[in-house]
């Protein structure tokens, strides 16, 4: 399968060095183009635009950052659609707006385009590692074409419904985290302020009810104080976003997710946005009293 890859960030990069390592065929682009540099030596073709990097492909996958970029990327001047063959499979990987990812997919069937929403969970360890959850929007068929290439990138792959369904998935997904990583900061904090052991009271949490797959991997990052990608706080912070500007639309109220977008929003203007999202820990413990360490 020849696989155009576009957006080489902290996820995009190693998602499409897997899909090398696989075998699979890749033309890569980047709008910063060093990106591109390290996966040319391992075989990729490297394209000056994202039409020349979906030209002679069967599937192209983007992965940037916010839905203006996917506009871009897709519809704009130089735009993948002025490239793509009729019967070929577009799988955004992004994060972004389900109403946008609708009027996208709607203009690329248009063109004979097949269209997949597929954003992904499980931070840069998932990407790295091929074992992100994967939340697809979109005709089943198209998700039987790119299904070999997805199951190079993700350990769940999991069909919600369509065009748009992935985002929603996504921005349950995001909207879950925010609550779990505050309420396991919050938790912390109160370990420490007590002054009894920290590390002993998240194993012994982290073997019960309040056991997560956030506690596990971010508590340590709230212990320590140190915050690794990861997935960074900005964009997470857009993320919410996206979800409580849905969820205004449904007339859903999701009072946590709006809370801590609010932190998130301190940390970013603070220079704290590139840091991993579990740096909410930042401001909770600040609201406790407690020093930072130097």
């Amino acid at each position: 399968m020849r696989i155009g890859f576009i957006g080489l960030g902290t996820m995009g990069a190693p998602m499409a060095r897997r899909l090398l390592e696989a075998g699979f065929e890749v033309s890569v682009h980047n709008r910063t183009r060093e990106r591109e540099e390290a996966l040319e030596a391992l075989g990729a073709q490297r394209a000056a635009t994202p039409r020349e990097c979906a030209r002679d492909r069967e599937l192209v996958i983007t992965m940037v950052s916010d839905t203006p970029d996917v506009q871009a990327v897709v519809l704009g001047e130089d735009g993948v659609v002025e490239s793509m063959e009729r019967g070929g499979v577009l799988v955004d990987m992004s994060t972004i707006s389900p109403a946008t990812t609708r009027l996208i997919a709607a203009a690329l069937a248009d063109h004979g385009v097949a269209m997949l929403d597929a954003p992904v969970s499980g931070g840069s360890e998932g990407a790295n590692n091929g074992t992100l959850s994967i939340m697809v929007g979109g005709e089943e068929a198209a998700l039987e074409r790119a299904r070999p290439a997805l199951e190079v990138l993700g350990r769940t792959i999991t069909h919600v419904g369509g065009p748009g369904s992935g985002q929603v998935a996504k921005a349950v997904n995001q909207v879950i985290i925010a609550g779990t990583y505050a309420a396991i900061a919050e938790g912390l904090a109160l370990a420490m302020a007590a002054g009894v052991d920290v590390e002993a009271v998240h194993q012994a949490v982290s073997g019960g009810a309040a056991g997560s797959w956030g506690l596990t991997h971010r508590g340590p990052n709230m212990i320590h104080h140190h915050y690794p990608l990861g997935f960074r706080t900005r964009l997470h912070r857009k993320d919410l976003g996206i979800a409580l500007d849905a969820a205004r639309e449904l007339g859903v109220a999701i009072p946590v997710a709006a809370y801590v977008e609010q932190l998130e929003t301190s940390l970013v203007k603070r220079g704290y946005g590139d840091e991993d999202v579990s740096n909410i820990a930042r401001i909770v413990r600040e609201q406790a009293g407690l020093v930072e360490e130097a």
